[in-house]
């Protein structure tokens, strides 16, 4: 019987296997890149907002504390969004006629809450408690990072549970006592591996990576 593929066809063949096999794993370090680009993750990009708030302006510059807006951060899960009221505290006297801050003074008139949008934006089978982690000795910084110089608020971390537990693998790294938690010029000391265990035992922090801890 002749031959039907000449003997190059075998070359070929072993080729495109190899091919497929690198194709494929190319494809999967392209997908792995992706999912941790600012592109995919929103890290440095900022959200637009109804109105275009600085927290380097408010925080930095004025020295407004963290909980003066965010008034639930240390009792529930959620650090709470502050009322038009909070705002019209300062801006009916500062900055009254801005046009930038017409939507909160429409706000503040009609009673129709300004409408934020999320910037850090869990999903709904991520459980995340605020108060539980200031408790434990958790710096504001530790997940929005230096925000008190965000000009516009962005991300600064990407939230994916790989980078969440980096820090519930190893606490001590993170930690800070507890009434450093909103300080924003805080610096971890030289000897915080030291600090940090010593807060784990006062504050009794424990090692959680099962997964209930965050999916519930």
């Amino acid at each position: 019987m002749p031959q039907v593929f000449h003997r190059s066809a075998n070359t070929f063949s072993r080729l495109s296997i190899f091919g497929a096999v690198f194709i494929l794993a190319a494809l999967v370090l392209a997908m792995g890149i992706f999912v941790r680009s600012s592109y995919a993750t929103g890290v440095g990009n900022p959200v637009n907002q109804p109105v275009p708030f600085s927290h380097k302006q408010h925080v930095a510059d004025d020295g407004l504390d963290c909980r003066y807006c965010h008034i639930s951060v240390e009792t529930s899960a959620f650090a709470g969004i502050p009322p038009t009221k909070t705002c019209m505290n300062c801006h009916a006297q500062i900055w009254a006629d801005s046009p930038a801050l017409a939507p909160v003074r429409d706000s503040y008139a009609t009673g129709r809450p300004l409408v934020w949008n999320r910037v850090h934006a869990l999903p709904d089978y991520v459980y995340f408690d605020h108060s539980i982690h200031v408790a434990k000795g958790v710096g504001c910084a530790a997940c929005h990072g230096p925000i008190e110089q965000m000009a516009l608020t962005a991300k600064a971390e990407t939230l994916q549970m790989e980078w969440c537990l980096n820090c519930h693998r190893d606490p001590a790294a993170y930690l800070r006592p507890r009434d450093q938690v909103f300080n924003i010029t805080y610096q971890p000391p030289a000897n915080q591996r030291a600090l940090g265990e010593k807060l784990m035992k006062e504050y009794n922090v424990q090692i959680k990576t099962d997964c209930t801890v965050c999916h519930r």
